[in-house]
């Protein structure tokens, strides 16, 4: 008994105390349905005998007192949230937490009073939980996170390490989709415009577009990196122009840069996709109106939002989730 007035019994201890699962003690503990009279009424005395004390958010959640999430996106620039792909991803969280009395709050983790916010929110423990998105190479803060006491969940996996707890896309099977149609289509001089090489899904996408040119045995040197924003696909696309004059295709990283290839192509004066054929990546709402409707890799991007806030109130609530990866799959319209 000593020992155990000395530090904070364990929600596993609980579990194991009562012989049910850690899953089952939770929904206990937070007066969730669903649970046998049996089984409520052994982990009920487990915990008396222990003398165990729900953490602050996870009592929060399950009495349904208000508190707070963070989605925290690496990025310097507030227009980040104006994009269309985190503009989905925001409504599939917020469906989620519309079932909870939490709110969202919206952090840029690059400035450095965002660095400093979210420093002292999973340090302080000021928020029930945190989901984090968009970390570029080996981010410090990453890795703070997953030293928290603070329930983390990321979006898409960092470069360097493996989070414990993520939601993701399959984005290089998504990009050796969208390679192998052109090839299958008769392309041969395919280029394409990669998105943040620092970023898990830039690096994993510009890996798939090579892994299908290899297969192929076609030369995949045509390449120019940009940062994910519709003023990157243009320059990008200038210089695939200006430095590969005979390319026929370009497999380009998002939606968003795609914009600005097919702007930048039809300036040039070539037609798509005659001349050119071009495939994006996120099938973001206005992916079909444009002139021609893009052919795209299509993620689930709002149920990408809606899997992090799941697996985040899953953590607050003392479960054990496992990483989720969501399949992709190609959307065949006019631009190849």
């Amino acid at each position: 008994m000593a020992d155990r007035s000395r530090r904070q019994v364990t929600l596993d201890e609980v579990a194991e105390r009562a012989g049910v699962s850690r899953s089952a003690a939770s929904r206990v503990i937070n007066n969730a349905p669903h649970v046998s009279k049996a089984k409520r009424a052994a982990v009920l005395r487990a915990v008396a005998d222990l003398g165990y004390v729900p953490n602050a958010t996870a009592r929060a959640l399950a009495t349904q007192q208000a508190g707070a999430v963070v989605l925290a996106i690496s990025s310097d620039s507030p227009q980040v949230f104006a994009d269309p792909f985190f503009a989905e991803v925001v409504v599939g969280i917020s469906a989620v937490l519309e079932e909870t009395e939490l709110e969202l709050m919206l952090l840029l983790a690059t400035s450095s009073r965002g660095q400093t916010r979210l420093e002292q929110l999973l340090r302080t423990r000021q928020a029930a939980g945190v989901m984090l998105m968009s970390m570029h190479g080996d981010d410090p803060l990453a890795r703070l996170a997953e030293k928290s006491d603070v329930p983390v969940v990321f979006g898409g996996c960092p470069i360097g390490f493996e989070p414990r707890y993520y939601v993701d896309a399959d984005n290089r099977g998504g990009a050796r989709l969208a390679t192998e149609h052109l090839i299958a289509n008769g392309r041969t001089r395919i280029a394409t415009i990669t998105g943040r090489m620092d970023e898990g899904a830039g690096s994993a996408r510009y890996k798939g577009f090579q892994e299908a040119l290899a297969v192929a045995g076609l030369d995949a040197a045509r390449v120019a990196h940009a940062d994910f924003s519709e003023d990157g696909g243009c320059t990008a696309m200038r210089e695939l122009l200006s430095k590969h004059a005979d390319l026929d295709a370009v497999f380009v990283a998002s939606d968003q840069m795609a914009v600005g290839a097919l702007q930048v192509v039809k300036e040039a004066g070539r037609s798509i996709p005659g001349d050119v054929a071009i495939v994006g990546f996120n099938d973001i709402a206005g992916a079909r109106h444009i002139d021609p409707p893009l052919t795209t890799v299509a993620q689930p991007i709002q149920s990408l939002g809606r899997e992090m806030a799941r697996m985040l109130l899953a953590l607050i609530s003392g479960e054990t989730p496992t990483p989720l990866i969501l399949p992709t799959r190609l959307v065949r319209r006019g631009s190849s």
